[in-house]
């Protein structure tokens, strides 16, 4: 047998700065013994802080970087906070919460900036600042309204196994003594998030800061009253178990939405009566929630987006309002989970959009506007007025069907929608039948852009591009390909989800 090499502990490691997935990370000058010059080791390091120093046992070395753990502090980084949260530190939601918000949305400017310039190869000013030459503007990123509670909407896994974490394994007794205690204390089950490399394990959840802690009761409720009737929670490797998922939505207009993922197993009849007894108990618990709904899935993943949803109690839908406007959201509804600050990002598109004035006397003068990924048409119908006509497209049938009742709802009468795949879909001829989009604006999902979208883009050449992005890095690839016809003239950082890594970009591109 090769005998498995050890990996080294490095001490005294100051952190120097935050990367990717919500690490921090460390340079580590790694002296030569042979003559040769000395290399310089990256080191990617979870749940610290830029000035924290360190000892750091590595776990995983690679040529050029490792990654590793926490073994000591020797000293606290004064960019630190106390993380808010009981479960930081396990749960993998919130990596950031450690560190202070306006450090945070400070790394977020920079990791726009540094993907854009890296990735892209673009040539852009420093954040703040402008270049006069050029016509470039790289404003300085936009804080969240809400540093708390600013979600509406979170997704709970159902497991009949929880996950432990090291202090509750190490409070175990020893192997010797163990008799199953540590089996026993794994079969529990669980409501909560699902743990990154242990997907058939769920975290439990007692208390999340992100959501309105009515979303707590209600969780926790389900929880107790599944456990106190015997009901089966799901096992992800044997794919079996009658609670199986938890999704929770609410709005500003006050509703409530509850989705529940039942599985159903021989026993049908027997199943869906204790699916029923459950939903009517939180039903007469929480007369809050306005809409009730449940879905049964007997597919190997949680995704319900093909399946039936049916209702339980109250509507199929709840309403969000932005300015003036009503947007119905349904529980396969695409909405961004920011409320407020999806009111400042779409501010800052349509400001961009229609930087030049248009005649609003003159309706033919006014543009035509394509919205691509345009989800439940939330921009499509938040920019309508200020357009001639909006054409919105989108993947998913359902979100297509609710932009349109959106555009209805709003007595929104210069919209047109289309389901399909974009790249089949936006095609030379959908642009000859439809116009020559005057603004275009593009809101991917994390992948970005179809190599053939970016092609039709370019071929459709529309005078002024807004691409709202929710990965720099993406973004910064597609850009790479339009700058050969476009200028980009505004970079906006918009800071969506605190005390994680993500963040939204908004670029303004002008054709040359």
């Amino acid at each position: 047998m090769r005998r498995k090499k050890l990996l080294p502990i490095f001490e005294n490691v100051t952190i120097t700065d935050v990367a990717a997935e919500g690490k921090s990370l460390a340079r580590i000058t790694i002296p030569a013994h042979d003559g040769t010059e000395e290399s310089q080791l990256v080191v990617f390091v979870p749940w610290c802080v830029p000035g924290d120093v360190v000892d750091l046992q590595v776990r995983r070395k690679k040529h050029s970087y490792a990654e590793a753990e926490v073994i000591r502090y020797h000293k606290y980084s004064e960019l630190r906070t106390e993380p808010m949260c009981q479960h930081f530190g396990v749960c993998g939601g919130c990596k950031w919460q450690n560190l202070h918000y306006e450090q945070q949305i400070q790394f977020k400017q920079k990791q726009v900036y540094d993907q854009l310039t890296r990735i892209g190869h673009l040539q852009l000013p420093l954040p703040g600042e402008k270049d006069d030459d050029n016509g470039i503007e790289f404003r300085k990123i936009l804080g969240s309204v809400k540093t708390r509670e600013y979600r509406n909407k979170l997704d709970f896994g159902c497991a009949n196994k929880r996950y432990l974490t090291r202090e509750e394994i190490a409070q175990l007794p020893p192997a010797e003594e163990n008799d199953g205690v540590l089996e026993s204390a794994k079969n529990k089950p669980a409501v909560g998030f699902h743990i990154t490399g242990a997907f058939d394990k769920i975290l439990p959840i007692e208390k999340c800061h992100l959501m309105d802690d009515l979303h707590n009761q209600i969780r926790n409720s389900i929880r107790d009253y599944a456990a106190d009737n015997n009901l089966s929670f799901f096992d992800l490797r044997e794919q079996h178990g009658l609670l199986r998922d938890i999704i929770i939505r609410n709005s500003n207009t006050g509703e409530w939405m509850v989705i529940v993922q039942f599985s159903l197993g021989d026993d049908k009849k027997k199943d869906e009566q204790q699916a029923h007894d459950l939903l009517q108990f939180v039903a007469d618990k929480f007369p809050q929630i306005t809409s009730l709904l449940y879905v049964y899935n007997q597919k190997c993943n949680d995704t319900f987006g093909d399946l039936p949803v049916y209702v339980f109690k109250g509507n199929d839908h709840i309403i969000e309002t932005m300015e003036e406007l009503r947007f119905k959201v349904g529980p396969k509804s695409f909405y961004q989970t920011n409320t407020e600050q999806a009111y400042h990002l779409y501010s800052v598109v349509r400001s961009l959009a229609f930087m030049h004035d248009y005649d609003n006397s003159d309706e033919t003068a006014l543009p035509l506007v394509y919205d691509l990924y345009t989800g439940t048409g939330t921009i499509a119908n938040f920019v309508a007025r200020k357009a001639r006509k909006v054409v919105g497209i989108e993947y998913v049938p359902e979100a297509i069907e609710d932009a349109k009742v959106n555009s209805n709802l709003n007595n929104i009468d210069n919209t047109l929608f289309y389901a399909g795949d974009m790249k089949d879909i936006l095609t030379d001829e959908f642009i000859s039948q439809h116009g020559r989009p005057d603004v275009l604006i593009t809101d991917p999902p994390r992948a970005g852009m179809h190599p053939d979208v970016v092609k039709t883009i370019l071929r459709a050449a529309p005078k002024r591009m807004v691409y709202v992005s929710c990965n720099p890095a993406t973004q910064a690839r597609d850009l790479a390909e339009l700058v050969a016809e476009y200028q980009i003239r505004v970079v906006q950082p918009v800071d969506m989800f605190p005390h994680t890594p993500h963040v939204e970009n908004v670029v303004l591109l002008e054709r040359k």
